[in-house]
C-alpha cells in the first residue's frame, strides 16, 4: 500500500511528460505532412545525371 504513494505521483508525472511531448510535437509541425515523403520517393527521377563535358586545356 505504501508503494502506491510513490507510484501514483510518478505515473501522473510520466503521463504529463508524454502529453507535453505530444503537444510540443504537434505544435512544432512534426505531423503536418505524413504522406509527402512517401510520394516523393515514388515520384523520384531515376534518370542518371549526365556527366559534364570534359575540360579541354590544350
Amino acid at each position: 500500500m505504501e508503494s502506491l504513494y510513490l507510484l501514483i505521483p510518478l505515473s501522473v508525472l510520466l503521463v504529463g511528460g508524454i502529453l507535453w511531448l505530444l503537444w510540443w510535437a504537434v505544435g512544432s509541425g512534426q505531423f503536418d505532412d505524413l504522406e509527402g515523403p512517401g510520394h516523393r520517393i515514388l515520384m523520384d527521377d531515376d534518370r542518371p545525371v549526365p556527366a559534364p563535358p570534359p575540360d579541354d586545356l590544350r
